[in-house]
């Protein structure tokens, strides 16, 4: 009776285990636009505004580090919609005082600025200099302020127990240094946790991988990723602290007069 009773008990387990599977399966999102909003959503409008203390530490092929030291300032117009943003430099020396700034547009190419602070210049990055080196490292301009999504045809290509896998293809490809790029993103938090670039001939180029989030002020937040450049297996690491969301940073603070002067009440 006793080995009858623990296999009827092993049976419910399993019978329950299954339909928990079934139920986790059957809410999975099949809507490849819903999908991508969520992940945008998820990497770049959490809450109304947000700061953040942010390091990046570029590694070439022979391991020589250099480090890059910022505050990100960041106001959402609207939730996928219209973004402003600063980057305030403020180690190494070489670049102290080089500001980065950006209005987001969806609809529209973004208007990027950089101040540099030794010419007293207020240089405007054309939209076709957007995948190109951020301060000299791995991540481009558009990884910091985020591609549109408009400007990829999006694919769902499986759904696994933990993300969903999408691969991407630019409508514009000759604007881009590549053919296509694969995403994976985490169910439960929508983060996008590995992007992997791919050239025409199908092989891999660049790498984007999330090595740790943590959740601030109800947020999922990406505090430590990595961009590899596969040909030569150099590198970059981006780490962030001191992450604050929803302080009431005006749009007055988003302006070109805050390139030369920053707002420093917002900086602490």
């Amino acid at each position: 009776m006793t080995f009858i009773k623990n296999v009827r008990n092993a049976l419910i387990i399993l019978s329950s285990l299954t339909l928990f599977q079934i139920t986790v399966f059957a809410s999975d999102l099949t809507d490849v636009t819903n999908i991508v909003n969520k992940a945008n959503m998820a990497s770049y409008y959490s809450g109304e505004d947000g700061r953040a203390q942010a390091r990046m530490i570029i590694v070439d092929t022979q391991g020589n580090k250099q480090m890059r030291q910022f505050t990100i300032l960041r106001k959402d117009q609207e939730d996928l919609g219209n973004q402003y943003m600063l980057v305030f430099f403020s180690r190494p020396t070489d670049v102290k005082g080089t500001v980065f700034r950006v209005t987001k547009k969806v609809n529209n190419d973004d208007d990027r600025w950089l101040y540099l602070p030794a010419l007293d210049l207020v240089k405007r990055i054309s939209a076709g200099d957007k995948r190109t080196s951020f301060v000299g490292s791995h991540f481009y301009y558009e990884d910091v302020s985020g591609r549109n999504p408009q400007e990829d045809t999006f694919t769902l290509v499986n759904t696994t127990h933990d993300s969903y896998i999408l691969s991407a293809k630019p409508k514009k490809p000759d604007t881009v240094e590549f053919a296509h790029y694969k995403i994976v993103i985490n169910k439960q938090t929508f983060i996008p946790m590995e992007v992997n670039y791919y050239n025409a001939q199908g092989d891999e180029i660049r790498k984007m991988e999330v090595l740790k989030t943590k959740e601030v002020d109800g947020f999922t937040t990406v505090l430590h990723s990595k961009i590899t450049q596969i040909s030569d297996g150099s590198y970059t690491e981006m780490q962030f602290r001191k992450v604050k969301y929803n302080l009431g940073i005006p749009n007055s603070v988003f302006s070109e007069r805050s390139l030369r002067t920053p707002p420093k009440s917002w900086l602490k």
